[in-house]
């Protein structure tokens, strides 16, 4: 979510971090029940269907995919042949990172001003573990060599530096020269 938040502001794409939705359904239905599912899914199709048909110069969507669900390649697929169906470019950046440093970064003031269904940290940091030992959530180099794809791991790595990778690789134009350089 950092590195989306700094690519936004570099380049004036719109953000939607997946817990714009999570979130939002929480209120209403637990986590992974059905009506969850179906709600998370429907609001994400459609904000996806009013942004392919908007004006906006383009959009960033971060997710957990769970590279060992076949579920979650559909879904990112149906996502991305919505703005494919349009014309649009589509690109995947996939971050990997340590536990230990994932651990930390779900507890940083941004991370939980951003996500409300976090701030209950202990919660919050055993799903991060649940989730951890139930799915594979690196894709092991898969997409390795593709021009759509970017594999990063940021572990030590700022959400700045990342950002600019993720600029230079993509070629992606950024509002009034704010790209900075990968040593920042």
């Amino acid at each position: 979510m950092a590195v989306g938040h700094e690519l936004a502001r570099r380049t004036g794409f719109k953000l939607f971090h997946n817990h714009h939705t999570i979130d939002l359904v929480l209120q209403f239905f637990a986590f992974g029940t059905p009506p969850f599912q179906r709600l998370v899914g429907e609001f994400r199709r459609r904000i996806f269907e009013e942004v392919a048909a908007s004006d906006l110069p383009g959009l960033i969507f971060t997710y957990v995919w769970a590279f060992d669900h076949p579920s979650d390649d559909a879904a990112v697929e149906e996502y991305a042949s919505i703005f494919r169906a349009r014309g649009g470019h589509v690109v995947y950046v996939e971050l990997e990172c340590a536990l230990t440093e994932r651990l930390r970064r779900n507890e940083t003031e941004f991370r939980l001003a951003e996500k409300p269904s976090k701030r209950n940290v202990e919660e919050s940091r055993q799903r991060l573990l649940d989730l951890e030992s139930k799915y594979q959530l690196n894709s092991k180099g898969r997409f390795d060599g593709r021009d759509d794809y970017l594999r990063i791991d940021n572990t030590e790595l700022s959400a700045t530096v990342v950002a600019d990778r993720v600029i230079a690789f993509f070629d992606l134009t950024c509002l009034d020269n704010q790209a900075s350089t990968a040593s920042s």
